[in-house]
């Protein structure tokens, strides 16, 4: 598995996220087979940055209605990713005028 397989996307806009951002902690949607040894190796290679600890979970999907019929949201992993000291990663442009 490449470190662009295992890393999917960024989750920067929920409001837990931004609080984590302030303690060098950033939150990513992985892949639901890959580990933890797997999601540091695609964060180190992906974003030239040093990996001191990673947490992960299993979000459950909500269950939907599509019309009458009762549908559910797949479920997906989210990795908790802590950043050594002095380690940053800008997903948007943070400047504030």
């Amino acid at each position: 598995m490449t470190p662009s397989d295992v890393i999917k996307r960024p989750i920067a806009l929920t409001e837990k996220a931004a609080n984590l951002r302030e303690h060098n902690k950033v939150v990513f949607e992985v892949a639901l087979g890959a580990n933890k040894i797997e999601i540091r190796h695609a964060v180190e290679t992906l974003f030239g940055v040093k990996v001191t600890e990673v947490n992960t979970l299993v979000q459950r999907g909500k269950p939907r209605r599509l019309g009458r019929m009762a549908a559910k949201r797949p479920n997906f992993k989210k990795a908790i990713v802590t950043l050594a000291e002095g380690s940053e990663i800008q997903f948007f442009d943070e400047t504030k005028e």
